[in-house]
């Protein structure tokens, strides 16, 4: 009687060497954007963040922030949504191995950060809502990048850098456009 061999899988292992650099600085330009975006609204320069000059706090989750003329604004809801789907691709990405808890800390501990320190400056509304649509945002993008990885393995690295890359320079040349012409 003759015994099959199987082949134990080597483990997967996150992205390493000029991929892992990529990602690290697609990750880093996407959290100043974000900053830029959630904090400092858009803001060129520092004068404009006293028209922002407001502080409320809104601790029911879907109440006045989320709605408007009445009716919940699904369109804000969505945006909030999406906005954190890249934090859990690249959290996801970078640390594939850390458990679910430990990827998840990360995006509702940025989310909170910028809710406190919105309330804290007075430079916009801090609101549940915002956490709770950027943790499922956050966990959405963890799932798209399993997924992808179970559809891909490894090549999922370069598509989703690819085209990371490109929403990244799309965001900075939408973003940066204003910023020039405003000079």
């Amino acid at each position: 009687m003759r015994k099959s061999k199987k082949r134990a899988r080597k483990p997967v292992k996150p992205p390493q060497g000029p991929s892992k650099n990529l990602t690290r600085l697609l990750f880093a330009a996407y959290l100043l954007i974000m900053t830029w975006v959630v904090l400092l609204n858009r803001a060129t320069d520092f004068g404009q963040l006293a028209e922002l000059e407001r502080r409320s706090l809104n601790l029911i989750p879907f109440s006045a922030s989320a709605t408007a003329n009445g009716k919940i604004d699904l369109p804000e809801i969505a945006w909030k949504v999406a906005a954190f789907v890249p934090f859990g691709v690249y959290i996801t990405m970078l640390h594939k191995s850390w458990s679910f808890p430990k990827k998840l800390l990360p995006i509702v501990g940025v989310s909170l950060t910028y809710e406190v320190l919105q309330y804290g400056f007075a430079i916009g509304d801090t609101d549940i809502t915002d956490l709770l649509c950027n943790m499922l945002g956050g966990l959405l993008g963890m799932g798209i990048f399993l997924l992808l990885w179970a559809i891909l393995g490894r090549r999922a690295l370069h598509w989703i850098n690819a085209a990371a890359s490109v929403g990244t320079g799309t965001a900075i040349l939408i973003l940066g456009v204003p910023i020039l012409l405003h000079r």
